[in-house]
């Protein structure tokens, strides 16, 4: 094999990669730094530091449930189990400490994955000194992905476990593991993430990142940084380095006039050229054409580093697979190109007793030779580099040699557990193996002693899949998604249709949303459109002789002044019903779909061009063929607003026919499921009774389940076709 190692295996490296103001935002020294692998571990080290917090604690999450028992068998600590009710607890026991959690405000995409009314659950019903917000300040197609816990500025956790549901596991990954269960008892397949444990200035930092993240999502000023005189390291968390310089690095999507911050992206690029022989991923996903070119470059030196990216065998569910599983499908393809010299490998952790086999491999990590070591929040993907907010550590072997050499054996160290926990060896046994083979990949063949290995993959995709899903612009953009570029999803240079009477009207519309600007910013326009006043609204109509016209006149009305469709939809269920609701929700949607199609069309491309921006591309035309399977997963996917979508798609190739058609079954499902829940969460609300209530769970067990049979039946379609 081209590009072996050779004696000795790993010469130190020359010069730091870290870099601040580059790769890095700062670097801060930490008396002890622990890796934490599983939520078993950092669980209940996470618990531990609560237990004892005096001042504060940020928690910046992507997801968090209330419901969720961080130690399953019980922490008997004489605090309650439940995440939320030990919060409250802790929080209102201590007349000085404060808690702040901030969740991403997730798309309804992922509504039915999540616990519904967080903010009921972790803000209106706990003490006032525990605070929780949801975290809108993205663009779109943006989330808050950081996975970060700070308590009292003396102890920090960041990695890629949010403290949520189906996320405990052991390093075990029992396949009968009776622990391993959500808060309704369903038990959940085993599951492989990581998380990094820090204190000292280090923590302190990161306390700083959480306020500043904080005020950017709420406005609001948390209390100060804390001067802890105490130790809040949990005493059962054996640090794997002491006196270490740990660096942070994070991305920041561009966001109203902020140029963004993109470290992380920088670090993996800096990174990779540093790399002299092992270049080691664990990662979720492995979508980034910027990553891919860096490690084919390498890939193609007669002598570069080998690359091991270790990823689950499939993506997470139906939507995933035919989207982010198309992108690595072709991402592997290409370094498969690249591979001149046999020495690249992507692999997944083989878990017997598994019905898929392999293990769900959620972490971020990556190991460049023995120099450096990361743990963060960020995936292999665009989106993590440029769109989503995301926090990485990474520690670096620097210093004088001494100190080199002791920093490069803790890294060489936990690279070799996370291997060793994939292989069933000891990390020695990895250390010897790679020592005796000069080689990270013969040394994990000669390892293939046990059911529990590291099996190759070749992700491939089915080619109606591939067909259908563009590139990585919509499913996982460079950068924020900016209006013109959900143009370059859509229209076609073909479908230009200029017209001088469409100039006139290109201007009227633009004065009327400019006038429609200045009033939601200077008048009470945008305090009526909420909730509240439609639902007001909606009861006057009820009464109306010709209800049914004012319900589709509204819901046309609202698609031209851009008003969140999912809001109309839930104001229906709540009033109407869930029979009628369904009804007038479903023809209003399809209305609004119809007309706003028809302005986009009445525009042309050229109109829709100047209106949203100068750069435009072509849809491709076999998107174009598919019309009808487009719409679907546009409708599926929070893309951008409904009126949005409309308007674009029809000053595209699109057929009026297939783009209804697409629209019709695209959304009747999550319409149906929604007016039902939320018109029965209504009157549990209104009439709380035995009676209300059970007919509110068994709706919502009825959408639950209705929710698993399309999964599953989509999964069957899917693997068919594969």
């Amino acid at each position: 094999m081209g590009g072996c190692l050779r004696e000795p295996l790993f010469e130190p490296s020359t010069s730091p990669v870290l870099q601040p103001g580059r790769n890095c935002w700062r670097i801060e020294h930490a008396q002890r730094f622990s890796m934490l692998v599983d939520a078993d571990a950092y669980f209940r080290a996470v618990r531990a530091a609560i237990r004892h917090a005096r001042h504060s604690i940020f928690i910046l999450s992507w997801d968090i449930d209330s419901r969720v028992w961080l130690v399953p068998q019980g922490a008997n600590d004489g605090c309650p189990e439940p995440l939320g009710d030990f919060l409250h607890a802790i929080v209102a026991s201590r007349p000085d400490l404060h808690a702040y959690v901030l969740n991403w405000d997730f798309a309804m995409l992922y509504a039915l994955e999540r616990e519904w009314l967080p903010v009921y659950k972790l803000d209106w019903r706990t003490h006032r000194r525990l605070e929780f917000k949801m975290d809108a300040r993205h663009p779109i197609g943006g989330s808050h992905h950081q996975k970060v816990v700070v308590i009292d500025d003396s102890v920090a956790f960041v990695g890629g476990l949010d403290l949520t549901r189906s996320r405990w596991d052991t390093p075990e990954h029992a396949s009968g593991e009776p622990l391993r269960h959500d808060s309704d008892g369903k038990a959940h397949a085993p599951f492989h993430d990581v998380q990094a444990m820090v204190d000292g200035r280090a923590a302190r930092a990161l306390g700083e990142l959480a306020r500043a993240r904080w005020h950017a999502a709420t406005g609001q000023e948390p209390v100060a940084l804390c001067e802890a005189g105490y130790d809040l390291w949990p005493e059962q968390v054996e640090p794997d380095l002491t006196d270490i310089d740990v660096a942070i690095a994070r991305t920041e999507p561009a966001f109203e006039g902020s140029p963004g911050v993109h470290e992380v992206r920088q670090l993996h690029l800096d990174a990779i050229a540093a790399a002299r022989r092992i270049l080691f991923f664990e990662n979720q996903y492995f979508t980034s054409g910027m990553i891919a070119d860096a490690l084919a470059a390498r890939l193609a030196e007669q002598d570069g580093p080998e690359v091991l990216i270790v990823s689950p065998r499939t993506q997470s569910g139906w939507l995933e697979q035919v989207t982010m599983g198309v992108l690595r499908a072709r991402v592997h393809h290409r370094l498969k190109q690249a591979d001149r010299y046999d020495r690249y490998r992507m692999v997944c952790p083989q878990i017997p007793g598994l019905s898929e086999q392999c293990l769900n491999v959620h972490s971020k990590v990556f190991a460049v030779d023995d120099d450096m070591f990361c743990v963060g929040s960020a995936n292999l993907s665009n989106r993590s580099m440029a769109l989503d907010t995301e926090c990485n550590l990474v520690i670096e072997a620097r210093g004088d040699a001494p100190q080199q050499d002791r920093i490069r054996a803790a890294i060489a160290r936990l690279r070799n557990r996370l291997l060793g926990e994939h292989l069933d060896s000891a990390p020695q046994a990895v250390q010897d193996a790679i020592d005796a083979h000069g080689s990270l990949h013969r040394a994990i063949d000669a390892l293939q002693h046990s059911e529990r290995t590291l099996c190759r993959l070749d992700p491939a995709v089915a080619p109606e899949f591939d067909a259908l899903i563009p590139q990585e612009a919509l499913f996982d953009p460079e950068r924020p998604i900016e209006p013109d570029e959900l143009v370059t999803q859509f229209v076609p240079q073909e479908a230009s249709k200029p017209l001088p009477g469409r100039l006139i009207g290109l201007g009227m519309l633009g004065i009327a949303l400019a006038m429609l600007a200045v009033a939601w910013r200077f008048t009470p326009l945008g305090e009526w459109i909420n909730l509240e006043s439609l639902v007001r609204y909606a009861h006057e109509l009820e009464g109306f002789p010709l209800a049914p016209l004012a319900v589709l006149a509204s819901y046309v009305v609202a698609g031209l002044l851009v008003v969140p469709v999912m809001l109309l939809i839930a104001v229906t269920g709540i009033v109407f019903g869930p029979l009628n609701g369904t009804i007038y929700a479903i023809a209003g949607t399809l209305l609004s779909a119809a007309v706003t199609y028809g302005v986009g069309h009445w525009l042309g491309r050229d109109t829709v061009q100047r209106l949203v921006g100068p750069r435009i591309n072509r849809l491709s035309q076999r998107i174009a063929r598919r019309g009808i399977l487009a719409m679907m997963v546009i409708r599926i996917l929070p893309v951008a607003p409904f009126s949005v979508v409309n308007v674009v798609a029809g000053a595209s190739h699109i057929r009026f026919r297939d783009y209804m058609i697409g629209t019709m079954i695209g959304m009747a499902p999550g319409i149906t499921m929604t007016v039902t829940f939320v018109h029965h969460l209504a009157e549990a609300v209104r009439r709380p009774s035995a009676g209300t209530v059970a007919v509110l769970v068994v709706v919502v067990l009825l959408i639950i389940g209705l929710a698993v049979g399309l999964q599953r039946l989509l999964k069957r379609k899917e693997d068919r076709t594969a």
